[in-house]
């Protein structure tokens, strides 16, 4: 185990109705109360989100802008929109209400207000220092995916290249965010398939890691996989069962809060090479996940082939003869892609109807701003083609 440091400041609150606390909670950090109310595509105002957050707002005499239009992937084009309307309006505070698109923007938005520079700056360098005030953001979370409700990540898309790139910093992390899973029993099927995907994924990314000696992780990243994998096909056939949706809001939560990430370094290779199909494709991040984590997992399992037999052992419960890695190993990804199957995501390129005729362009672009991508195995342009090629 690694030595590290833990911070995580964001302020949950979680159950039933506590959207109504949104207001009050953005007036204890927005001195001026003057804030950027940020959402989708109105999907808040048909299931009465948008109206009990108004209300809250109202109550606390909080005075607010409203900038509507997120899209999955969401675009820097809005961000930019948002950024402009908080420095016209002197706005202090965001709050997101929606999914981890919302959020990523609403980051985005925050970071770049008081910057003199061009905020995508720090999504093409994610190591980039932040010496300058960032604006607070908050949250209520409608859709369990992304995890951007506690992290320290923003994911923004920049149609201008085709580019899907991120940023991680504390100054990132929300202030606080509602988490009502009454809130998510309206979503669609392949909306609630696609932001459990995410949230595997990344639990995933920090499962596969060549630290030794991390097993506390280990077991809180199986115990998480393992709630994911059963609940989220349960939800799928019971939509409006509450604690089914709790347990995935929450695992969500937890996948993403870096809380798992501790003494160890995640991989995030596949995260990388996804970005390129849904920057270019503009496939929901979950189901791109669905189709590159199996083709990462065949073509890096033999760096550390006894961190695969364990999670097909722990994870998947392959009971096979220990002595035969390989068909343990095997058999855990073929578990694993047919899980992804039973809840109606792709496992190939060509379920999701992507051609291979740009396979080598999305591997050049995945290492466009950096030497390699991924930790478990350094992965460089050729090794990510050849991983796309296995997505076929």
């Amino acid at each position: 185990m690694l030595n590290f440091e833990y911070y995580n400041p964001a302020r949950i609150l979680f159950g039933k109705g506590e959207e109504r606390q949104a207001g009050r909670q953005a007036a204890r950090y927005s001195a001026k109360k003057r804030i950027l109310l940020h959402y989708g595509s109105g999907s808040i105002k048909r299931n009465g989100v948008y109206d009990r957050v108004v209300a809250s707002l109202k109550e606390e005499d909080i005075f607010f802008v409203e900038l509507p239009g997120v899209v999955p992937n969401p675009r820097y084009s809005l961000a930019q929109k948002g950024i402009q309307l908080c420095r016209e309006n002197d706005l202090d505070f965001i709050l997101a209400v929606g999914g981890g698109s919302v959020i990523d923007s609403a980051k985005c938005i925050a970071l770049g207000t008081h910057y003199q520079g061009d905020v995508w700056d720090y999504y093409l360098d994610n190591g980039k220092p932040v010496e300058h005030d960032v604006l607070g953001v908050g949250c209520v979370l409608t859709i369990p995916a992304a995890g951007s409700e506690s992290s320290t990540g923003s994911v923004i898309t920049r149609e201008e290249g085709l580019l899907k790139r991120s940023y991680d910093g504390e100054v990132l992390i929300p202030k606080f965010s509602v988490l009502n899973p009454e809130t998510t029993f309206t979503l669609p099927d392949y909306q609630t398939a696609c932001g459990a995907s995410d949230i595997l994924a990344h639990l995933m990314e920090r499962y596969f890691t060549q630290v030794p000696h991390v097993d506390v992780t280990d077991r809180l990243l199986e115990a998480d996989m393992k709630t994911i994998l059963y609940n989220a096909p349960v939800a799928l056939r019971e939509p409006d069962n509450y604690d089914v949706r709790a347990e995935i809001m929450w695992a969500g939560t937890i996948a993403h809060n870096n809380l798992l990430n501790t003494g160890r370094v995640g991989d995030w290779g596949s995260h990388n090479i996804e970005h390129e199909l849904s920057g270019i494709y503009d496939i929901a991040h979950g189901a791109g996940l669905s189709i590159v984590f199996p083709a990462w997992m065949k073509y890096v399992y033999k760096d550390n082939i006894d961190k695969f037999v364990q999670f097909a052992v722990r994870v998947f419960d392959v009971q096979l003869p220990f002595e035969d890695k390989e068909r343990i190993v095997w058999e855990g990804i073929r578990r694993l892609e047919a899980w992804y199957q039973s809840m109606g995501l792709p496992i190939r390129l060509s379920d999701a109807n992507i051609p291979g005729d740009r396979l080598e362009e999305m591997a050049k672009k995945s290492v466009l701003h950096c030497e390699h991508v991924g930790h478990f195995k350094k992965l460089y342009a050729e090794d990510v083609h050849e991983i796309l090629k296995l997505a076929l």
